[in-house]
């Protein structure tokens, strides 16, 4: 099939843009499985050039090749790396800290943790000991 087609069927309303919520409704059609908002916005958002939340055709069609050449599939995993980054990292510092964690954990619904548990969490992964994960460290407990 080819990218225009492909498009067609993931713009559901005709508008020329794929947004998360029809992005999220065609890969769960796909993949046969719930897709969480928060990954497919994502997903979506690094692809996103012109920062707009939304997919025109240029756009869909890098993510559609995404994964064909290696150096773009780098870029694409780091811009995923650092909007999940950006989900868990306090407002204040461009860091995770023990409560930002916390504060993100209970919004996705996840059983209520204490900070002490998160402080813990982070521990694992902090390699500079200051209590908080950078980006790097984030992402090497990622790729753990």
């Amino acid at each position: 099939m080819a990218v225009p087609s492909v498009f067609s069927a993931f713009d559901k309303d005709g508008d020329g843009k794929v947004s998360v919520s029809e992005l999220r409704r065609c890969m769960e059609e796909t993949l046969g499985e719930d897709v969480p908002e928060e990954e497919a916005a994502v997903i979506l958002a690094a692809v996103d050039a012109d920062g707009d939340g939304l997919l025109n055709q240029e756009e869909f069609s890098r993510l559609a090749a995404t994964g064909t050449h290696e150096e773009d599939d780098a870029d694409v995993k780091r811009r995923c790396l650092r909007e999940a980054f950006g989900m868990y990292a306090s407002s204040v510092e461009d860091t995770i800290t023990p409560a930002s964690l916390r504060r993100t954990l209970s919004r996705l619904g996840s059983h209520e943790l204490g900070v002490e548990e998160c402080r813990a969490m982070i521990c694992r992964f902090d390699l500079d000991g200051d209590g908080k994960l950078s980006f790097d460290e984030f992402r090497v407990m990622m790729m753990a």
